[in-house]
């Protein structure tokens, strides 16, 4: 079932968005070499939570154990944070990170070198991020969740890259997964049409 927003709802998720974009932000400045994804998960916590009603999605959603997805390297997503896990020089960290805030959600993701990275990383970040704005581009009233898959793939293919078509981006609102899905993969004007109210996270994986 979708869940349309009204404006006022739309307006309460944008709140919390900001929190989660600070959280983001200050995660991107402290994730160096020789911190550990379990130092991470600590500074996310405890940034969403010093803002009044806010919480961390992530804890024990369907029972995970932390407040931040941490994925170094060839691992895709849902990397659980460890103090085993210690960043180095070269290192590429995804960092997937929710927020719960006066009843509803906001999810975010984003990729972080760790210092001097090699030429193939470096490239692949840079088309990561051209096929997220394509995305966003194509994510308007009146398309469709194809032409966002769509935009995506032509994209990172085009770029002699692939797109991962296990994991999707999805709704969200008071539920933190709501229908539909929305894959990194499709065609134009293809499957659910965009319309007002509708609130998704595109999966930047």
């Amino acid at each position: 079932m979708i869940a349309l927003k009204s404006p006022r709802e739309i307006e309460i998720m944008a709140e919390g968005g900001r929190i989660l974009g600070a959280t983001v932000a200050h995660l991107r400045g402290q994730a160096k070499a020789g911190v550990s994804t379990l130092d991470l998960d600590e500074m996310a916590e405890t940034f969403i939570r010093s803002h009044e009603g806010a919480t961390p999605a992530f804890k024990g959603l369907y029972g995970f154990p932390g407040s931040v997805c941490a994925s170094i390297n060839q691992e895709i997503v849902h990397g659980i944070p460890s103090k085993k896990r210690v960043l180095r020089e070269g290192d590429v960290l995804s960092l997937d990170i929710g927020v719960g805030y006066k009843g509803y959600f906001t999810d975010s993701a984003t990729t972080v070198a760790i210092g001097e990275i090699d030429a193939t990383s470096r490239q692949l970040l840079a088309v990561t991020e051209r096929a997220l704005e394509a995305g966003i581009a194509a994510a308007v009233i009146g398309n469709h969740i194809g032409d966002i898959g769509a935009a995506v793939q032509a994209v990172a293919e085009g770029a002699g890259f692939s797109v991962v078509r296990d994991l999707v981006g999805h709704g969200i609102g008071t539920e933190f997964h709501e229908e539909p899905q929305v894959p990194n993969y499709g065609k134009p004007k293809r499957l659910m049409k965009l319309t007002p109210g509708l609130t998704i996270a595109i999966s930047r994986w």
